[in-house]
């Protein structure tokens, strides 16, 4: 049995987060949360106190709602109303649809910029790829994958996809812990190399290399 009184009180003693008063609260929750679930920093099962993260955040109720809302429709946390928040376990059978999508759609981006592309795609994505390659020798691996979904972030914006990338990542939670987990075993360069191949094949213009 979990011991949820433990779990409270691990999230209480959380450090205090300053929000930026300038953009609205509940966005930067998410923002915040959905970082430490991807990381696994907030594990799957682990229970999310609403009055420790009103304290922590330092704000009323209303956003942290709405924040933990939003994170549900990921499917990130489960709400058991008049209960308690947990974070969600992973699904395999939604991260495999995520992987599907994903495949998908960038598959078809990456055959659309070796195709046409604008000046200064390359250097960009080159540039973008450079961060993963400084996370990857720092071995940080929580920046590793921030890096990486920067890169693939730019992958659409270059190919004026950039509307679809919020519904892709709100639909990779799942893939993107279980990629998280598996981070070790694949090797984080491996993940460079097949960055580099991919901007090659763009700059080469050969569309079946990238895809």
């Amino acid at each position: 049995m979990i011991n949820f009184s433990w779990m409270a009180r691990m999230t209480e003693s959380a450090e205090r987060i300053t929000l930026d008063r300038t953009r609205q609260a509940a966005p930067q929750i998410v923002e915040h949360l959905r970082e430490r679930i991807l990381a696994l920093d907030l594990h799957p099962g682990a229970l999310l106190s609403r009055s420790a993260l009103q304290q922590q955040f330092g704000i009323s109720q209303t956003p942290v709602r709405d924040a933990l809302l939003k994170l549900e429709e990921e499917g990130l946390v489960t709400v058991f109303p008049q209960h308690a928040t947990l974070v969600s376990r992973v699904d395999l059978n939604k991260a495999r649809q995520a992987h599907f999508m994903r495949r998908a759609i960038e598959a078809d981006i990456v055959r659309s910029l070796a195709t046409n592309h604008l000046p200064g795609t390359v250097e960009k994505l080159r540039r973008a790829n450079s961060d993963v390659a400084a996370e990857c020798r720092d071995r940080n691996e929580p920046a590793f994958l921030r890096a990486d979904r920067a890169f693939h972030h730019a992958l659409f914006e270059q190919a004026g996809m950039i509307l679809l990338w919020p519904i892709v990542r709100s639909n990779s939670g799942h893939l993107d812990r279980l990629r998280r987990l598996n981070l070790p075993n694949v090797g984080t360069e491996r993940i460079v190399r097949q960055h580099d191949s991919i901007i090659e094949a763009i700059a080469a213009k050969d569309a079946q290399a990238a895809d």
